[in-house]
């Protein structure tokens, strides 16, 4: 089946999880967390970890245990300085240029968040569509019905679609769906066990997978 459309998981994915926003992201959650449990800094990994399993995101846990004010927990934690992280990538600009494929940020973060990301990377030119948080109407990924909605709003079929994503956890249900998949996999840790149609170290390797005919069907 031709390939139609990818989805772009957007922090970890689009850029390195060792240039230092998700850690950054994780210090202001594991606060909040803290904050609002009453629990120690140090415990409070381990019970976002819980969640993370149980409800897919800390911003689910939250809500189902806390009843949290969910705007003010996306406002609170993605309040970080992108540029001292992030600069303009035109390789990344280059390479998404090549792509003659509809093309949506897929993400678990707000709308807004995904925007400058896009900004300081400088390839927001690339990406009309963002499916965030809100657009799940706050049932995020790994439930499938965060990828039926981002399908249905592509007017695509999961066969015609390839989904690039950092987190395991999220790429069982776009496989159930039939999606294609690339896990990046900066450190190496998936390389041989199965996971994904395609394992590469970084989003230029993934789409370097793509653009030389590694998936089937795409128009390039």
């Amino acid at each position: 089946m031709t390939l139609a459309a990818i989805l772009f998981d957007l922090d970890s994915t689009l850029y390195p999880r060792s240039a230092g926003v998700q850690r950054a992201l994780d210090e202001r959650m594991n606060a909040y967390v803290q904050r609002v449990t009453g629990c120690t800094l140090e415990e409070a990994p381990i019970l976002r970890d819980s969640w993370f399993r149980r409800y897919g995101t800390t911003l689910a846990g939250l809500q189902h245990e806390y009843h949290i004010d969910v705007e003010d927990y996306l406002r609170v934690i993605h309040d970080i300085r992108l540029e001292t992280f992030l600069k303009r990538d035109p390789e990344l600009d280059a390479l998404l240029e090549h792509l003659d494929l509809q093309r949506a940020i897929f993400t678990n973060s707000p709308a807004e968040h995904a925007a400058r990301v896009l900004r300081t990377l400088g390839v927001a030119r690339h990406f009309p569509l963002i499916f965030d948080i809100r657009f799940f109407e706050f049932q995020p990924k790994p439930k499938l019905t965060a990828y039926t909605r981002a399908l249905d709003a592509l007017g695509v079929a999961a066969g015609e679609t390839l989904l690039i994503e950092d987190t395991p956890q999220n790429l069982p249900p776009a496989r159930e769906l039939g999606m294609r998949t690339i896990l990046i996999d900066e450190q190496g840790a998936h390389r041989s066990d199965g996971i994904a149609d395609h394992v590469a170290p970084d989003i230029r390797a993934a789409l370097r997978i793509v653009l030389n005919g590694g998936i089937p069907g795409v128009r390039a």
